[in-house]
């Protein structure tokens, strides 16, 4: 059975490989997500419950960037885990958000809610490296309270972690309305792969942020 790991703990060190998270788009909402390989997206049918196993496909990064827009997200700061990280906006061609293929940036999906808005959640996604290097990899490590501070044109807003939870393959169908729902007050949710078995990765880390202060 799937479960879900709130507060977790450790900086476990990782192996070689990279992996980036594929959010399933639904109807305008994010129902989903799957484990994939660098540079691939995931077709198929979205899911009524929980995931199966996914296609795989080639997905090119010209088909996943979006126009930038007023207000998009240019650098993501997380001073506990040393980041400093631009961002991109992406799209989800055939209903999948994939990170940009560099570890060391972010992508924030551009059909969702922009930093500083008044309602919705701010989704951004990156890539895990093993080796080390990703600039997600110690994602999970985030305690309430640390902030994250995100950089736009229009000045910088800042975000305090409220929940860190660790999703087992399959689990987040259970729980995608509410973690990444476009209904709540304005919030920061940053998302990545963990819990590496030598061949895959098993779950994913999610990080809700809640603005402490209007844009600076």
């Amino acid at each position: 059975m799937s479960t879900a790991r709130s507060e977790t703990t450790g900086r476990g060190r990782r192996s070689w490989a990279v992996a980036a998270v594929g959010v399933v788009l639904v109807a305008g909402g994010l129902l989903g997500w799957f484990l994939q390989a660098p540079g691939a997206g995931v077709t198929g049918h979205a899911p009524t419950s929980r995931p199966s196993s996914p296609t795989v496909a080639s997905v090119p990064a010209e088909a996943t960037r979006a126009a930038w827009v007023p207000g998009a997200p240019r650098r993501v700061l997380i001073p506990a885990l040393h980041v400093a990280a631009p961002v991109l906006p992406v799209k989800a061609p055939g209903g999948t958000l994939v990170p940009p293929s560099d570890p060391q940036q972010l992508g924030w999906w551009a059909g969702g809610a922009r930093p500083g808005a008044a309602r919705g959640s701010a989704l951004v996604t990156g890539h895990t490296v093993h080796t080390g290097g990703g600039a997600l990899d110690d994602l999970e490590t985030l305690r309430r309270g640390d902030t994250v501070t995100v950089r736009t044109d229009r000045g910088r807003i800042r975000y305090a972690v409220t929940k860190v939870a660790v999703y087992g393959k399959g689990a987040v169908a259970d729980h995608a309305e509410r973690l990444f729902s476009q209904d709540v007050p304005g919030r920061l949710v940053l998302v990545t792969c963990e819990d590496w078995d030598g061949q895959g990765y098993l779950s994913n880390v999610v990080v809700v942020a809640e603005p402490v202060a209007a844009p600076e």
